[in-house]
């Protein structure tokens, strides 16, 4: 396994000859000899005063506030004035506005100095949070080996969370594992790539590579540019709901994945849940759209099934916004949320609640698009926002079609009238106020579907009564006055 070390990140990651640390010497109170000597020995060894160094440095000329652990200091352990390094450097970046980037490498807690040192991960964490409490991008980079109470504290506490290749992580070691157990961990389950493919972290790269992730991640939060309100594409008049669903049903339909190859290079995909969940059912991304920073969750109806981690996963989207307070942008296109006993179990019903629950209370600006399909609870579930538009073959229903025409006929021939009556396509929606806007099918859809995102975003932040939990709470408390 590799094992970079915290200067060779500085000269990968950092501008060239921008870095400036931010250390004082530790102070490490009364302790014994022998505790006193290994700190001389490690030192020398490792050519830092401390496990943890701190400082600022710029990326592609944006400043950065760097933490980065030294492993070859006494096994990158954290100690007390390891802990008010870390804190007071966190502080800093928190006062001075700027993104953190940290970069753990560690076996967990100083074992010489045990349980006060233990409990300052909290102590950690609490100004970690001060930083998010102040909307500032914290991104992780986890290095080989990185365990203990540091993976289960701040290590694991990132926006967006990489790790280099072949690196060990996790909450304990394997040989700790085996010998307090008596079973041993099985090969390549603490690894980066391992985690990363299970939805723990974001990704496994290069420091080179980091550095491109940090470029990319400054550009897309980069401060919103003005945009302009552009005009859109008149939709054509009402068809059947029938027609509307056998149209949004057509495999070559524009769908998730095509918006996401239209937003091209301002697209920063996250991989899972960050606990151990994924799902190709939902994509959340960091994107840029009309200038502006978005979190964008979108259904995928091509990735079946819609599950629990699903919606989780979409979850995670909406906690992303409300840290960085960016918009959030869901997109909406599913045939409907999985039906089997393990999402009964996993809580199927549960996870839309408060998928949906999370949506109406989301302090930032919000949007949500019907695309296509909108069958059922896994629609609704990301249907709540200050403005709803919908594509004009768009169509929202409680259950399947066929599903509604076998409760009510059981046949499933009468769906098409069942659709009609119950009022499902978009032109419908309009009419009765569930949805604000019609969005043209072109044949630059995509293009239209981003230009009537923009739009409504410009008009929401010229309108910013029109936003927010109480705006939300006030139409869908209208919207059952009138239905």
């Amino acid at each position: 396994m590799t094992r970079t070390s915290a200067k060779d990140l500085i000269a990968q990651v950092l501008d060239d000859g921008s870095f400036s640390s931010w250390d004082t010497p530790p102070e490490y109170g009364d302790i014994d000899d022998d505790y006193r000597a290994a700190l001389a020995r490690a030192r020398e060894k490792s050519g830092v005063d401390e496990s943890v160094i701190t400082g600022e440095g710029t990326v592609d000329g944006a400043r950065v506030a760097v933490i980065l652990s030294e492993f070859a200091f006494l096994g990158g352990s954290i100690g007390a004035a390891t802990s008010r390094r870390l804190i007071q450097a966190i502080h800093r970046a928190t006062a001075e506005r700027l993104p953190l980037l940290i970069s753990p490498a560690s076996g967990g807690t100083r074992m010489q100095e045990g349980t006060p040192a233990f409990t300052m991960m909290i102590s950690i964490t609490t100004a970690v949070y001060r930083h998010k409490d102040a909307h500032l991008p914290f991104l992780v980079y986890l290095r080989n080996p990185t365990m203990g109470g540091v993976m289960a504290s701040w290590g694991s506490a990132g926006h967006f969370t990489f790790a280099e290749p072949d690196a060990l992580l996790g909450f304990l070691g394997p040989r700790v594992v085996e010998l307090t157990t008596g079973t041993p961990m099985p090969d390549g389950v603490q690894t980066g790539e391992n985690l990363a493919e299970h939805g723990v972290i974001d990704g496994v790269v290069s420091p080179t590579q980091l550095r491109a992730a940090v470029v990319k991640i400054m550009r897309v939060l980069s401060q919103a540019s003005p945009s302009t309100p552009r005009e859109l594409a008149a939709p054509s008049g009402p068809r059947s709901a029938w027609e509307a669903i056998v149209k949004t049903r057509e495999p070559g339909r524009a769908g998730m994945v095509d918006l996401v190859d239209h937003l091209g290079h301002n697209v920063i995909k996250l991989s899972g849940t960050g606990d151990g969940r994924v799902s190709q059912a939902t994509t959340v991304a960091l994107a840029r759209i009309g200038g502006r920073p978005v979190v964008l969750i979108g259904q995928d109806r091509h990735h079946l099934p819609l599950g629990p981690a699903a919606l989780r996963f979409a979850r995670r989207g909406i906690s992303l916004a409300k840290e960085l307070q960016l918009p959030i942008v869901s997109i909406i296109d599913t045939p409907g949320a999985e039906l089997s006993r393990d999402a009964e179990e996993k809580g199927m019903a549960g996870s839309i609640a408060r998928t949906l629950g999370e949506l109406v209370d989301a302090p930032v600006p919000t949007v949500s698009v019907i695309l296509g399909q909108g069958c059922g609870g896994g629609a609704l579930a990301m249907l709540p926002a200050d403005r709803v538009l919908a594509a004009e073959n768009a169509w929202l229903s409680p259950l399947p079609p066929e599903g509604a025409s076998a409760i009510i006929y059981r046949d499933t021939s009468h769906a098409p009238e069942m659709m009609e009556r119950q009022g499902v396509s978009a032109h419908a929606m309009l009419g009765s106020g569930i949805i604000d806007g019609l969005i043209a099918e072109t044949d630059d859809f995509v293009g239209e579907v981003v230009a009537a995102i923009d739009n409504t975003l410009h008009e929401l932040e010229t309108n910013p009564e029109r936003v927010g939990r109480e705006q939300r709470f006030r139409h869908y408390e209208r919207l059952a006055e009138l239905n």
